[in-house]
C-alpha cells in the first residue's frame, strides 16, 4: 500500500476538506447541487401544473382522465420500446469489455497506474471481517494501492470493531467529521482528499470483488480513448436463492448489468452508475466535481454528469459480490432512495434543459428522461392502473369504460399483454445469464415484485418533497449464504446463444 495519509491531520485541514467535501459541488455550480429539491420556476410549474389538473377535473373529469390515460400510456410505451432498443443494443459478446486473466497478470506492475479505493461504511460492525478477507485478495501492487476505510467519527461501534480485527493491515481508517448530510458520496468526497491514486473506485463494506479486477481495470483503461472517464464493473449478489425476494434483486441486476448498461454504452447514452466498483479516472473526478453530497444516488447524478461533459463510460465483464437485500423493510429503504435519487437527478439536470439537451443530444436526452424520471414515475402509475383494473373486474363500472375511448384502450392493452410478457422475457433471459435454475420461481412470480416497486416509488416521491437529502440505512450482514472465499474469482457468466451475442 502507498504510505498512509497522517492520522493526525490538522483541524485546518479537516475543516477545509470537510467544506470542500459538503459544499463543493454546490459553491462552484449551485445549479448542480440537489441541496434544494427544487428550484423556484420548477417549483412553481409544479404547483400550476397540480392546481391546472384538479380545475380541469372538477370542470372537465372524463377528458381530463381520458388525457391523463393517453398520456400514461403514451409514456408506457415509448419506456417499453426504448427498453427493448437499449437491450438488443446490449445482446452482443462485444457490448461489454474483456479483459482475460492473461491478459490482466501480463501487465508489468511497474506499467500499473496509482490506485485508491474508497470504503464508506456506517454502523457495518458485522462486515468487518469480510471487508478485510475482500480486500486482501486484490491482486495488485502493495505500492500503487491505497485503501481508504471511510468511517464517521461519532460510529464507535464500527470503529472499535475495525480496530479489534486489525483493518489496519490492510487499510487506513480515514474519521469523517459528523456533519450533515449524513450521506456516503459526502464521505467519499472527504476521502478524495486523502486519495493519492490515478485511479479511484468505490466498493460498499460487504461488497467481494474478483481478485482481478483492478488490473482488468487498468487493463481496459489503457487500450480505450482518454474519453472513457469511468469504467463500471458488473454487480451481482452471493445469496440470490435465499428467498424469494433475493431471487427477484438478483434476476433484475443480471438484466440490468450484463445486457442494459452495456446497451446504453453501446448507444451512448448517460449511464446511472452503479454505487459501488465504478473506476474512475481521478482527473475527471477533479474536473467535474466529484460526488453531489446531497444527492442519495451520486452514482446515477455522476453518470449524468460524465456524459454532460463529454467522457463515456465502458463496461467491464469483471463481478463484484454483493448481498442482496433479504428483508422486504429494507429493500423499501434502499428501493424507495433509489427511486428518489433518480428524481432528484433529473430534477437537477432539467434545471438547464437546453443546456444538457446540447450536451448530449436529442436522443440521450430523451433516453435520460424516460430513465431516470420514467422509472419511479411508471413505478407510481402501476398501482393507479392496477386499481382501476381490479375495480374493472369486482364491478365494471361505466366511468372506467369511459374514460377508455379505443384509441386509448387498445395501446393499453399491448402494454398490459405485450409489455408484461417481455418483460418476463428479459428476466428469464437474465435467470439464464445466471445460470442458477433455482431463479425460474422469481422469474415467474415477478409481477409481486412489480407491487414492491410501486410501494417503493410512491415512498421515494413522498420523501422527495419532504425529506429529499435523507440517506435511509441500508442494513447488511442478513444473508444466510456463506460467503464465496474471495481468494477466488466469482462464477463469469457463460455465453447462451450462437451468433455473437452473450
Amino acid at each position: 500500500m502507498t504510505e498512509s495519509p497522517d492520522p493526525q491531520l490538522s483541524q485546518e485541514f479537516r475543516e477545509r476538506a470537510l467544506h470542500d467535501a459538503v459544499s463543493g459541488l454546490r459553491d462552484r455550480d449551485p445549479m448542480a447541487s440537489a441541496s434544494r429539491a427544487f428550484v423556484p420556476w420548477q417549483r412553481n410549474l409544479l404547483i400550476v401544473l397540480a392546481v391546472a389538473a384538479v380545475i380541469c377535473v372538477v370542470l372537465f373529469p372524463i377528458p381530463t382522465l381520458i388525457a391523463a390515460t393517453a398520456v400514461s400510456t403514451l409514456a408506457y410505451v415509448l419506456t417499453l420500446i426504448d427498453r427493448l432498443i437499449i437491450f438488443r443494443r446490449g445482446l452482443p459478446a462485444e457490448a461489454i469489455h474483456t479483459v482475460s486473466d492473461e491478459e490482466a497478470l501480463a501487465i508489468a506492475d511497474a506499467d500499473l497506474p496509482t490506485y485508491t479505493v474508497l470504503m464508506p461504511a456506517y454502523n457495518e460492525t458485522e462486515v468487518i471481517a469480510q471487508l478485510i478477507a475482500a480486500m486482501s485478495a486484490l491482486d495488485y501492487p502493495k505500492d500503487k494501492l491505497q485503501i481508504l476505510l471511510l468511517l464517521e467519527e461519532d460510529d464507535t461501534t464500527t470503529i472499535e470493531a475495525a480496530a479489534a480485527a486489525g483493518v489496519d493491515e490492510v487499510a487506513t481508517v480515514v474519521l469523517v467529521p459528523a456533519a450533515d448530510p449524513r450521506t456516503k458520496p459526502k464521505a467519499c468526497n472527504y476521502g478524495l482528499h486523502l486519495a493519492t491514486g490515478d485511479i479511484v473506485t468505490i466498493y460498499d463494506a460487504e461488497d467481494i470483488p474478483e481478485p482481478l479486477q483492478l488490473r482488468r481495470v487498468a487493463a481496459t483503461f489503457a487500450r480505450l480513448d482518454p474519453k472513457v472517464a469511468c469504467v463500471q464493473a458488473k454487480l451481482a449478489f452471493r445469496n440470490g436463492t435465499q428467498n424469494l425476494l433475493t431471487g427477484w434483486f438478483t434476476v433484475e441486476y443480471g438484466v440490468w448489468f450484463s445486457y442494459l448498461l452495456p446497451g446504453l454504452m453501446r448507444i451512448k447514452a448517460p449511464i446511472p452508475l452503479g454505487g459501488t466498483s465504478n473506476h474512475l479516472r481521478r482527473s475527471v473526478l477533479d474536473e467535474i466535481g466529484a460526488w453531489d453530497p446531497f444527492n442519495v444516488t451520486e452514482d446515477a447524478d455522476l453518470g449524468v454528469r460524465i456524459a454532460a461533459e463529454g467522457y463515456t463510460t465502458a463496461v467491464l465483464d469483471s463481478t463484484t459480490l454483493e448481498e442482496a437485500n433479504s428483508d422486504a423493510i429494507n429493500w423499501l429503504r434502499q428501493r424507495s432512495r433509489w427511486y428518489k435519487g433518480y428524481l432528484q437527478t433529473w430534477l437537477v439536470h432539467t434545471r438547464r434543459p437546453l443546456r444538457l439537451w446540447r450536451q448530449i443530444g436529442s436522443l440521450a436526452f430523451l433516453r435520460f428522461t424516460l430513465l431516470l424520471a420514467g422509472t419511479p414515475i411508471v413505478a407510481c402509475l402501476n398501482m393507479v392502473f392496477w386499481f382501476i383494473t381490479l375495480t374493472w373486474l369486482l364491478g365494471q363500472p361505466l366511468s372506467i369504460g369511459r374514460i377508455f375511448p379505443p384509441l386509448v384502450y387498445y395501446p393499453a392493452l399491448i402494454c398490459l399483454v405485450f409489455g408484461n410478457a417481455v418483460t418476463v422475457y428479459l428476466n428469464l433471459i437474465g435467470c439464464r445469464e445466471g445460470r442458477d435454475p433455482r431463479l425460474l420461481l422469481a422469474c415467474l412470480t415477478v409481477p409481486l415484485y412489480w407491487l414492491l416497486m410501486s410501494v417503493a416509488a410512491i415512498k421515494g416521491c413522498w420523501q422527495l418533497l419532504h425529506n429529499p437529502s435523507y440517506w435511509e440505512k441500508t442494513f447488511h450482514g442478513l444473508d444466510e449464504s456463506e460467503p464465496e472465499s474471495s481468494g477466488s474469482e466469482p462464477p463469469r457468466p457463460q455465453p447462451f446463444s450462437p451468433g455473437g451475442a452473450r
